[in-house]
């Protein structure tokens, strides 16, 4: 019987029609000797099972697959700048080596302002950084019968992806910031649905109810940026001058946080905390710099290109989920534990 889940494959029909693999192939690709009977015996159980010959692994096996995109999903307010050289860049360098060794090229698709003009590409696959739910990008992808691979999970889909683990990520700051004194957090995050977003909402309602505050949660639209981060960040601080700390997953939006204190007239990180996800240059040369995480970027990309490769290669077995690896914690200046003066001077 063919599996009961999952894109029936040639050996689901080698199995049901009782035949080989190389029997199959042959029958329905019209090449080597197969019996006319045994032919059409083979043409009618791929009919009746809804098998459809993956040319993307034949391509593979002819040596005809030559190359797979690389494209963030992020908007170019959030994706450009800095970042341009950071979240994307650390993926792209790792990913273009790992598709080398398998004599596949790579096609980076950088943020742009405008459509992507995907229809002028001819690749075999993609791999797509933090899709959203509705992710224009991999519904037309998709629409070409492109293997996809997602890195981090695609919310309501079932796009094979590499786990970001950001319910852990979101975890780590939320705890690191209790232990530097904060009691009284804010979440920054964006207004789409991505599961970073998903799961960090998740670790914060989880992690106030175990350590009781109030909840002050804000969503800014990416296509804001900075400057979105910033118009949220103060209205936050204006609703509730007693925050101490804020987590923002986005750095654009931790960016603009940290000038929102600044002329709300609060210091950070003496007077509020801020962190974020992303251990990029815009956390690293921000004043004061920002604690982060460290992704382990080199290592999802591999991962996520050997994924990618189980797709194209048509494999039976071919993982939905690969899971990344652990999120560490990189702590700076933006989240350091209050002096004891000026805890003596709130006392007083």
């Amino acid at each position: 019987m063919p599996r009961a889940r999952g894109r029936t494959t040639i050996v689901d029909v080698a199995r049901e029609a009782a035949v080989s693999i190389t029997t199959v192939s042959h029958a329905l690709s019209g090449q080597g000797f197969v019996d006319p009977a045994t032919r059409a015996r083979v043409k009618e159980v791929a009919r009746r099972l809804g098998y459809r010959p993956n040319v993307h692994a034949q391509r593979l096996r002819k040596g005809g697959a030559h190359t797979i995109v690389l494209l963030s999903s992020m908007p170019f307010a959030v994706a450009a700048g800095p970042s341009r050289l950071g979240f994307l860049m650390e993926i792209a360098a790792v990913a273009a080596t790992a598709a080398l060794t398998r004599g596949l090229a790579l096609v980076l698709v950088p943020p742009t302002e405008t459509e992507l003009p995907l229809d002028s590409l001819d690749i075999d696959g993609a791999l797509v950084i933090e899709p959203s739910a509705s992710d224009a990008n991999v519904d037309y992808l998709k629409k070409r019968v492109l293997p996809v691979v997602a890195i981090g999970k695609q919310p309501d889909a079932t796009t094979p992806y590499v786990d970001l683990h950001s319910y852990a990520t979101a975890q780590l700051l939320l705890a690191h910031l209790r232990r530097q004194g904060a009691r009284r957090i804010a979440l920054l995050i964006g207004s789409e649905r991505r599961n970073s977003y998903v799961e960090t909402e998740q670790a914060y309602r989880a992690f106030i109810r175990e350590h009781p505050m109030p909840v002050r949660l804000a969503r800014a639209s990416e296509s804001g940026g900075e400057s979105a981060g910033y118009a949220e960040a103060s209205r936050l601080l204006a609703q509730d001058p007693a925050i101490d700390a804020i987590c923002a997953p986005v750095d654009a939006f931790a960016v603009g946080a940290v000038r929102a204190a600044s002329e709300f007239g609060r210091n950070v990180p003496d007077d509020v905390k801020i962190v974020t996800r992303y251990d990029g240059l815009r956390a690293r040369n921000c004043t004061p710099p920002l604690t982060a995480v460290d992704l382990h970027l080199d290592r999802l990309a591999a991962l996520a290109v050997d994924l990618l490769f189980e797709h194209l290669r048509g494999e039976s077995a071919a993982r939905a989920r690969v899971a990344g690896p652990e999120p560490t914690l990189v702590p700076r200046e933006s989240s350091a534990a209050s002096s004891p003066a000026i805890e003596r001077g709130r006392a007083a």
